[in-house]
């Protein structure tokens, strides 16, 4: 028994990884790319572990994933793998396409040819599980509910767009191929091993860094929040239980502004690691200029997985946040690493001399 996960370097697939497999001994196959986002050191407490099968390489190379199929022989896939930031969809879309798009449906060519050919038992029980987002169902206004599994998509950004086709995809060779495949659109994940471009690890890292923290607008655009090790709790209920063909929407019951956002963090900052001048971190907030298409709120409904398959978050924002925080004022040394030229590079291209 073996599963194979895609992405498992990055954010959410190395927290589900080490996750995994402190909960169960059955081994890992994790093929990661290694992209700027992708961190070999998330999983540095697994080096030696036999559970865990480390790949360098890509979910669209067709031979690499014929022959990781043959040779470990999973019970399911997990595809968690893809370019996930709206603003540098917005600068280059074109690798959002090749690997959200291109990559997932090479992926799925290679697994339904390897899951047409196990044996029936085998057959029956293979599940490969989509990882996707909420933002693939565009914009809510202020009083519009929250995104249930049935509403329409309406995609606002490259993102988003990419996304959109590779779950269209993922219910196609359900739907024409019979792959029991089952989907999750998850809200704004936050937690341990973030990398620091997205809201929180930014505002965490520039604020004990004594830079400016760049809040695009007006900071009233809401997101629902989910602590990553809820979302990957989700997700192992999911491939536990969920039904084939099916959708699941996972998200944390916290729908909150961004400015709330940073100034909780500024609060807590505030708290666990004061400034030497004593003054509080909201005295860093800087509002820069609003980026393109922003989609204003985003909410998710998490009844049906509540309903169908009993599974809730465990952490209010509040328990979340502050451990995120915690983690982040814990692991300098893992913050200092990922924060590469590159990744300087790009914090200036998209706030501003100012924030980088």
């Amino acid at each position: 028994m073996t599963l194979l996960v895609t992405g498992g370097a990055g954010f959410i697939g190395s927290n589900f990884v080490l996750d995994w497999l402190a909960q169960s001994d059955e081994p890992i196959v994790n093929l990661d790319k290694l992209t700027y986002a992708g961190n070999r050191e998330n999983l540095a407490s697994l080096q030696g572990d036999p559970r865990h099968h480390f790949v360098q390489g890509d979910i669209g190379d067709r031979a690499l994933v014929d022959r990781l199929l043959a040779q470990h022989r999973p019970r399911a896939v997990l595809h968690f793998a893809a370019e996930s930031h709206v603003d540098r969809s917005i600068h280059g879309p074109e690798d959002f396409i090749q690997t959200n798009v291109v990559g997932s449906f090479r992926l799925l060519e290679a697994v339904r040819a390897y899951w047409s050919a196990l044996p029936d038992a085998e057959r029956a029980a293979f599940r490969f599980l989509h990882v996707s987002t909420d933002e693939v169902y565009g914009t809510l206004g202020p009083n519009d509910p929250p995104f249930a599994e049935t509403n329409r998509y309406e995609p606002n950004s490259p993102y988003s767009a990419s996304k959109a086709a590779s779950d269209h995809l993922v219910r196609a060779w359900h739907h024409t191929y019979g792959l029991p495949v089952l989907t999750t659109n998850c809200s704004n994940n936050y937690g341990p091993y973030h990398f620091p471009e997205k809201l929180i690890p930014l505002m965490i890292v520039n604020a004990l860094a004594g830079k400016p923290l760049p809040v695009y607008g007006d900071g009233q655009q809401v997101r629902d929040w989910l602590y990553v090790r809820d979302h990957c709790s989700a997700i192992r209920r999911v491939l536990e239980a969920g039904q084939p063909g099916q959708t699941y929407n996972i998200g944390g019951w916290n729908e909150k502004p961004n400015l709330e956002i940073v100034h909780t963090i500024c609060a807590l900052l505030d708290e666990l690691r004061p400034r030497v001048d004593g003054r509080s971190y909201r005295e860093q907030i800087t509002h820069v200029p609003d980026r393109p298409g922003h989609d204003r709120r985003y909410a998710i409904d998490a009844r049906k997985i509540e309903r169908e398959l009993g599974w809730k978050p465990a952490e209010t924002f509040e328990t979340g946040i502050r451990k995120t925080v915690q983690w982040y004022l814990d692991h300098p040394d893992w913050v200092q690493r990922v924060q590469s030229g590159a990744y300087r590079e790009w914090v200036h291209k998209q706030y501003g001399a100012a924030a980088a």
